[in-house]
């Protein structure tokens, strides 16, 4: 690893702590080795350090002189990460180190998700653990798994785990905010059986690939106007089905249920009298489709390119329906709240599209702040997909968080934040899932706020963290503590 683009930020043991966890492999339900590491690490230091059944890691730090009596602060974070990198690059998460490319005031990742979302709390909490001249309270730092897949860390974490009366969780991404509240969230999953038939004969085959697109969180940018490549592709393959003898023999789009899908291929055949009409198509539908989203994905790309004949291509009677159901299939925001201006209420996002077998395996997520519309938009999902007959099935699902607007961490925070850089930080909730709302189901009566330094591009391999923020966030924190008496 290029350890050396680390060199000099600042605050050095938290960049330090960044560069260790940026060298092992963490995907989601795939923590093993950062779960071992933070547990050696904690026992190396002398502190009380434990782990439960699923690898969630709990480390406490005595109070300091003088704050032996204040309330207990959990400082908390999640230790795995979202992998998504560029189709051009090659990269296993499950083997290699992340690459970091220093780019001017951003720290990002080459070709790759940085794992700043969460890494960087992480590391944040073993530099606070780590020094031995802040000023705090009794510490708890709680470090999950699984947070990007489900929550299942937060989920399964025992009701007796912690003594803590206040938590922070540093798993926000826009330095000068605190959140106190969060949507949450269900998984809708999709099988639909395909049958495979011989290549119609006289006919020439074509990949269809959709590129460019910025994707990201499909929480926090499902509101931005951004292109869903599974959307966009299946414009083409519904034109092609039913106006060029278009057949599918394969398609991908997608990865993760937590991003707006990136990009998105298929292998199509078409009749050699059809393909010049339909190579028109094709064309007269990109420009059109690149112009719509002109204003938000300035790098949108189609290509189209001559192929070698399939062998088998998908059954007409399913592959009807795929090209049906992926359009009438709802992506985006769904409602906006009546409470709060500007802030997503529900929304779903078509994540990804695979095959698998002899099935077709679709991937959607659904967020809301309101449970009952949470449920209502699984539902719309759900119905869509059976008018086609396919198994439908969705996961356990996570609670959303409450806002208390007259929480006394979230004062303290405010107050320190007007006095260190003059002026207001922003008090909101987000559309994306956190597990404050999980934690907070389990210890109702624990005081909680999110916030951390910006990040953009999260889920993507447009990842980035400003790096002065990282300081920002730093020294913020070691203040609130300090008030916490």
């Amino acid at each position: 690893m290029k350890q050396d683009v680390l060199k000099g930020l600042k605050p050095a043991r938290v960049w330090h702590y960044f560069g260790e966890i940026m060298q092992i492999p963490r995907p989601s339900k795939h923590e093993e080795r950062i779960s071992a590491y933070l547990v050696n690490w904690g026992k190396e230091h002398g502190l009380e350090t434990k782990s439960d059944k699923l690898g969630n890691v709990l480390i406490r730090k005595p109070a300091t002189k003088g704050y032996e009596k204040s309330p207990v602060v959990c400082l908390q974070a999640h230790m795995d990460m979202v992998c998504e990198k560029n189709s051009s690059k090659k990269f296993d998460f499950m083997k290699d180190p992340i690459q970091p490319v220093l780019d001017g005031e951003w720290l990002t990742a080459d070709g790759t998700t940085l794992g700043a979302d969460d890494g960087i709390g992480v590391a944040t909490i073993l530099a606070i653990l780590e020094d031995t001249k802040i000023q705090h309270p009794a510490l708890e730092a709680l470090i999950t798994v699984d947070e990007e897949t489900g929550l299942t860390g937060a989920a399964g974490l025992s009701k007796s785990w912690l003594k803590s009366d206040i938590l922070l969780n540093f798993d926000d991404e826009d330095e000068g905010e605190y959140c106190i509240g969060c949507a949450g969230g269900i998984d809708t999953t999709v099988e639909i059986d395909y049958n495979l038939v011989a290549a119609p004969k006289g006919s020439k085959a074509f990949r269809l690939h959709v590129s460019g697109l910025k994707g990201g969180h499909s929480g926090d940018d499902i509101n931005r106007g951004r292109g869903c490549a599974n959307k966009l592709i299946n414009r083409i393959l519904w034109e092609g089905t039913y106006r060029h003898g278009m057949r599918l023999a394969t398609i991908d789009g997608g990865n993760l249920r937590n991003a707006i899908a990136r990009e998105a291929e298929a292998v199509v055949t078409v009749p050699e009298k059809d393909v010049r009409a339909f190579k028109t198509m094709v064309t007269t539908m990109a420009k059109a489709m690149i112009f719509e989203f002109r204003s938000t994905e300035p790098e949108l790309v189609f290509e189209l390119r001559d192929i070698d004949m399939p062998k088998k291509v998908i059954d007409k009677e399913t592959q009807e329906k795929l090209v049906n159901v992926l359009y009438a299939c709802a992506h985006g925001v769904l409602a906006m709240s009546r409470e709060i201006e500007n802030f997503v209420e529900t929304s779903t996002n078509l994540a990804s599209i695979k095959m698998k077998g002899s099935k077709i395996h679709i991937a959607t997520s659904q967020r809301s702040s309101v449970e009952s519309a949470k449920m209502a938009a699984a539902a719309k999902i759900e119905a869509t997909f059976r008018m086609i007959g396919a198994k439908v099935s969705h996961g356990d699902g996570y609670p959303g968080w409450t806002p208390n607007p007259d929480s006394r961490v979230l004062k303290v925070g405010v107050d320190v934040y007007k006095k260190m850089y003059g002026r207001e930080p922003v008090v909101r909730a987000i559309h994306a899932g956190l597990e404050c709302g999980l934690i907070g189901q389990k210890y109702p009566n624990m005081d909680m706020i999110s916030y951390g330094p910006t990040l953009r591009g999260v889920h993507s391999p447009d990842e980035r963290i400003e790096i002065k923020t990282v300081e920002m966030f730093w020294n913020q924190t070691l203040e609130i503590l300090k008030k916490l008496k």
